[in-house]
């Protein structure tokens, strides 16, 4: 975490736009089936390994990581320097309501921090342009984008150019437990590596995107012997 958030001070003060990813299985496994998403990953600026199941992955097949760098705690570390060194953040993503109050949340926990701008997420294509043009003239620092999973990556590398913001992350539901709508996983879900399940048991409707955890690790299982075969 502390290497990242050097790394990402960096290209703040580089001034050039650079996209993070902080990768789950879930995304892993839709690059192995797209293959247009694996060549979006591929072109990031940055991977950081968010879920446990990347984590697990690294370390099963030797090539292991430092540590887990969850993209909610990143965001909480980069709005507390903020604060210090005068970033300016712009929020896109959920409903109106959740945008507004999770806005509401950061104002009130970071007062130093220059939060310029927010916006839900509904948008369709043809207001991609009017969405860019708002965020450029905030000129931010930070964006995060909270949308889709499907839609959230691939629309930030198709217009990391035109944006023009040092640091473009997704951010999935971190919205969601920014605002209160719901609750992020209790410390022992946490060390037990387990929030996944805490949050199936928030949002039920979640487990089809589940399903494709047992996937994972039978592909990162599969994958390992044939490296290891002669």
């Amino acid at each position: 975490m502390k290497d990242t958030v050097a790394l990402i001070t960096r290209m703040i003060e580089s001034g050039r736009p650079h996209q993070l990813i902080t990768a789950n299985p879930i995304m892993v496994m839709t690059a192995v089936e797209d293959q247009a998403y694996l060549q979006m990953m591929k072109q990031a600026d940055l991977i950081v390994p968010d879920g446990a199941g990347v984590v697990w992955a690294a370390n099963y097949v030797g090539n292991p990581v430092a540590e887990r760098v969850t993209g909610f705690d990143l965001i909480h570390h980069l709005f507390e320097i903020g604060q210090s060194k005068g970033w300016k953040v712009y929020l896109v993503g959920a409903s109106a309501e959740i945008i507004e109050a999770a806005a509401l949340q950061i104002k009130e926990r970071y007062p130093k921090l220059q939060l310029v701008g927010y916006r839900d997420g509904y948008f369709q294509a043809d207001q991609d342009q009017e969405v860019i043009e708002n965020i450029r003239a905030h000129q931010p620092d930070i964006l995060l984008v909270g949308r889709s999973a499907s839609g959230q990556e691939p629309w930030i590398a198709k217009y990391k150019e035109q944006l023009q913001v040092p640091v473009i992350m997704g951010v999935g539901g971190s919205f969601d437990v920014i605002s209160g709508k719901l609750k992020r996983a209790p410390k022992l879900f946490q060390k037990l590596k387990l929030e996944w399940f805490y949050r199936l048991l928030q949002e039920p409707w979640r487990y089809k995107r589940m399903l494709v955890l047992p996937k994972f690790v039978m592909k990162v299982i599969r994958e390992k012997e044939n490296v290891q075969k002669p």
